[in-house]
């Protein structure tokens, strides 16, 4: 049986863990549960000694973000599974089990359980509701959640899928695989490097799933509120540094269409007034400029290094078009002809 590992990223959220640790604890009997603190300023460290002394801590030099966060801590762990974790999220009894059964199918790279919102437990939380999606310009959504529009959790998603990403609020990824791939991209900070690590892992021809027979509950937003214009900021630029180190085929094309869309969102920012996330727009395009060279020289190695795209999960259509020209909140509404199977 494949060792694992459970790793709760923590920055100053001692909150949280004095919160949700006790559920992991009672609830993933058989693993290793090790909490990797990222240089908090809090007592978020001498909690964790004093009443569960039984976990490991690893303690990170500084804050480098969820990225370098967990590629620092996971370095350090030897297992043949990682469980990340976030800190403010409550498992459930029997959470481990349907989500280690689908890790048996050797061509699975990771999976996810279904994500309820912690605050209003019978509707999907944003962070990776029922599995993860990209539309063929590369904006994610998720079976659950479109954008801002959840939906009510009525077993509608219950079926075990394959998905484009699995949510690093609770992935359950092959060691050996994160790895291979150098885990996630430090540049990224926080916000989509689950996504572009999902997307790197399946250029070489692995998948990965969602098992909603495993669910947990989520506060989310507990480091960076949602409507944050920094959270703005990271999800516009990060989603360019995503779509210029992965996009197959002609780069700049798709690249100008993508940020002529941005500057939709821009033209409603105007329009409603919300000048900071203007500037994280703005903000994210100039640092896409800065970083372009590296984005580019990492591209070259990913074509050079890919084997046969599993491109399962990709919708070939726009959740843009769908969601506000069409009127869309549901994702049985969506076109289902539309996703890519294979």
């Amino acid at each position: 049986m494949d060792s694992l590992a459970i790793v709760i990223l923590n920055w100053n959220g001692k909150e949280f863990l004095e919160k949700f640790l006790p559920s992991v604890v009672a609830y993933s009997n058989g693993s290793q549960i090790i909490v990797a603190d990222n240089a908090s300023t809090d007592d978020s460290i001498s909690f964790v000694q004093k009443y569960y002394p039984t976990i490991e801590l690893i303690k990170n030099d500084s804050n480098g973000g969820f990225a370098k966060g967990y590629n620092d801590a996971l370095k350090q762990v030897k297992s043949d599974l990682y469980l990340l974790l976030n800190s403010d999220i409550e498992v459930t009894e029997n959470w481990l089990k349907p989500l280690l059964e689908v890790m048996k199918d050797p061509t699975v790279a990771g999976c996810q359980p279904k994500i309820l919102s912690y605050q209003n437990k019978n509707y999907f939380e944003h962070a990776g509701a029922s599995g993860g999606y990209l539309d063929h310009n590369y904006f994610p959504f998720c079976r659950g959640r479109i954008f801002n529009k959840f939906e009510k959790d009525e077993g509608q998603y219950e079926g075990q899928a394959e998905v484009f990403w699995a949510t690093g609020a609770a992935l359950l990824i092959r060691a050996e695989l994160f790895h291979h791939v150098n885990g996630f991209d430090e540049a990224f900070f926080a916000h989509m490097e689950e996504i572009d690590l999902c997307w790197r892992i399946k250029k070489i021809g692995y998948k990965f799933m969602v098992e909603p027979k495993s669910f947990i509950y989520h506060v989310g937003g507990g480091t960076l509120p949602y409507l944050s214009p920094k959270k703005s900021y990271l999800n516009f630029r990060n989603s360019l540094f995503m779509l210029v180190k992965n996009h197959e085929g002609a780069l700049f094309p798709k690249l100008v269409y993508r940020m002529l869309l941005d500057g939709l969102a821009a033209v409603r920012f105007i329009v409603l007034r919300e000048w900071k996330h203007l500037a994280s727009v703005f903000n994210a395009h100039m640092a896409l400029y800065k970083h372009l060279p590296i984005l580019l020289q990492q591209r070259k190695e990913i074509q050079q290094n890919k084997g046969i795209t599993n491109k399962a999960g990709l919708y070939q259509g726009s959740i843009i078009w769908a969601r506000y020209f069409k009127g869309v909140t549901k994702f049985k509404s969506l076109n289902q002809r539309l996703f890519d199977s294979k």
